[in-house]
């Protein structure tokens, strides 16, 4: 029952630190210089993102893990990291279009960074629909296990995309790069993302699980109806 109830727990924990976070970085925390309060979609932007590539890292150690030691408990976490990952991701994108509207005067543009983060939506969506259609569990893990290293290799690019190519987005910020009155909303809502992305991910994984236990039980006997044999009367005829 503990164990069972620390998801819950852990995701509580992060909804309050969210909305703790998000308060500060709405009604608290100073003004942009330059953006004025576009700025404060940093709040969440900027944690979604962090846990996003943190979700997909975990993936892709799920599925290294899957293919050279096996255990179905990998496969699970895979499924669920990967869901979670692209959910965030996808939040990602469309706070990033809400953002660069008022600043770059357009809600998408093929800027390096915008480009190579949908095709990481993309891929890792592949995965979810791969492992929709493939039926047998031991292929359905493999095959998924080896997909998400594939897509793995477009975390680094979406990272790396500012310092490589000519992009409207900003390099990453550092606590060196940023204000100090704006790093603690900022820290409490990436601490609260963590929290409600680990717990998510936890309660994900258990219903991977659940799934693939009914997947490999045997199937269940079917009752023979039983036939009863005629017993003559006592001192009936012979």
């Amino acid at each position: 029952m503990r164990n069972q109830a620390q998801p819950y727990l852990l995701g509580g924990l992060g909804l309050a630190l969210l909305v703790w976070g998000s308060v500060w970085g709405l009604f608290l925390a100073p003004r942009e210089a330059y953006m004025g309060d576009v700025q404060r979609i940093m709040y969440v932007h900027v944690p979604t993102a962090w846990n996003a590539m943190l979700a997909l890292t975990f993936a892709f150690v799920c599925a290294l893990v899957s293919l050279l030691r096996g255990g179905w408990q990998w496969d699970a976490r895979l499924e669920a990291a990967v869901e979670v990952g692209v959910v965030l991701s996808a939040l990602l994108c469309l706070q990033g279009a809400i953002w660069v509207k008022p600043t770059w005067g357009v809600w998408w543009d093929w800027d390096p960074r915008l480009t190579t983060m949908a095709v990481l939506v993309f891929a890792f969506a592949g995965v979810l629909a791969l492992r929709q259609f493939v039926d047998d569990p031991v292929r359905r893990a493999v095959w998924s296990a080896v997909v998400v290293i594939v897509a793995y290799v477009d975390v680094p690019i979406v990272y790396f995309s500012v310092k490589w190519w000519n992009s409207l987005h900003q390099i990453q910020s550092t606590p060196e790069t940023v204000s100090r009155a704006f790093h603690w909303p900022l820290r409490i809502n990436a601490f609260g993302v963590l929290f409600l992305t680990s717990a998510l991910i936890s309660l994900r994984s258990r219903v991977a699980a659940l799934r693939r236990e009914r997947e490999l039980a045997p199937p269940l006997a079917v009752a023979r109806p039983m036939v009863t044999a005629a017993v003559p009367a006592a001192g009936g005829a012979r």
